[in-house]
């Protein structure tokens, strides 16, 4: 059995919304190139067939990928009225004590994570860290280059 995995709410509907369209709308586009294809005739030196057969493999993977991880999802709602306390879906504003620098994040389930984005997942040394944690509040973590240490500067939920 699958792992659960957390969501968060927009989280969830972008995988529902990107499943929907790649059932509906990407299916059928597939399908007429590989009935366009089929139709030119000689299909073992038919490039255009070989695209469409590796689009729709693509297609049918991830299509199988998101229905596994909607079917093992728990979405996190948030019925903690403290605004203050970092929590999934907290915008978080981090001073690296040591580089002087401000670096802000989102927390979010572990499927969610994004780096290049500044999303962290709620399961990542630093993502755990913070959770319950509130402005002015230090967190160390440890990390390949040693420990890190972090001041909480500001917390935002929505």
């Amino acid at each position: 059995m699958a792992e659960k995995q957390f969501l968060t709410k927009k989280g969830y509907d972008e995988r529902v919304a990107r499943l929907e369209e790649l059932k509906v709308v990407r299916r059928k586009e597939v399908a007429q190139k590989l009935k366009e294809a089929r139709e030119q005739g000689d299909l073992s030196e038919n490039a255009e067939y070989d695209a469409a057969k590796d689009e729709q493999r693509d297609i049918e993977t991830e299509i199988a990928e998101l229905e596994a991880i909607l079917a093992n999802c728990e979405v996190i709602q948030d019925n903690d009225k403290n605004k203050d306390v970092v929590k999934m879906e907290s915008v978080v504003v981090l001073h690296d004590v040591e580089i002087d620098e401000d670096i802000e994040y989102t927390i979010v389930g572990s499927s969610e994570a994004d780096s290049l984005n500044n999303k962290i997942s709620n399961e990542s040394p630093l993502g755990a860290a913070l959770i319950g944690k509130k402005k002015g509040d230090t967190v160390k973590v440890e990390a390949p280059v040693g420990e890190i240490e972090y001041t909480v500067v500001s917390v935002k939920n929505d």
